[in-house]
C-alpha cells in the first residue's frame, strides 16, 4: 500500500527560482502545466511563494472576448481563449469584452470548462 505524508495546504507552493532573472511579486510564472502568481519578488536562485489557486485579474489579449465559463490559456503575457496544444491556465469568471484589459480568471482549474 502506498501511503503519503502531508506537506501543505496547497494554495501556494514553495518555488525555486532558475530563471536567470528576479520574478517580481505578481509576475505570472508557468511551472508545467500550472501557473502560478508570485506572493514575493523571488531573487534568482531562492525559493519563494507562487499561489497557484484563486481568482486573479490578469492581463487580457487585446480586442479578444472571453464569456463567462471559458477555458483560458495564458501565452505572450496574456490570457486568452484555451486552444488545444496550449497549457491551460483557468476559468474566466466574469465575462471580458473585446475592449478590456483584464479578466477575471480561477487559475488552474478547468476540468468542467468549455472551450469556445
Amino acid at each position: 500500500m502506498s501511503k503519503a505524508a502531508y506537506w501543505q495546504r496547497g494554495e501556494a507552493i514553495d518555488f525555486t527560482n532558475d530563471t536567470g532573472e528576479k520574478i517580481e511579486a505578481n509576475q505570472i510564472v508557468t511551472v508545467g502545466a500550472l501557473i502560478g502568481v508570485a506572493g514575493t519578488d523571488i531573487a534568482d536562485g531562492e525559493t519563494g511563494t507562487l499561489h497557484i489557486e484563486g481568482v486573479f485579474e490578469m492581463p487580457k489579449k487585446a480586442s479578444e472576448e472571453i464569456e463567462a465559463g471559458a477555458a483560458v490559456c495564458f501565452k505572450d503575457g496574456a490570457v486568452e481563449k484555451f486552444a488545444d496544444g496550449e497549457t491551460l491556465a483557468g476559468v474566466a469568471v466574469a465575462k471580458a469584452a473585446a475592449e478590456d484589459a483584464v479578466a477575471l480568471v480561477k487559475i488552474n482549474t478547468g476540468s468542467t470548462a468549455k472551450k469556445e
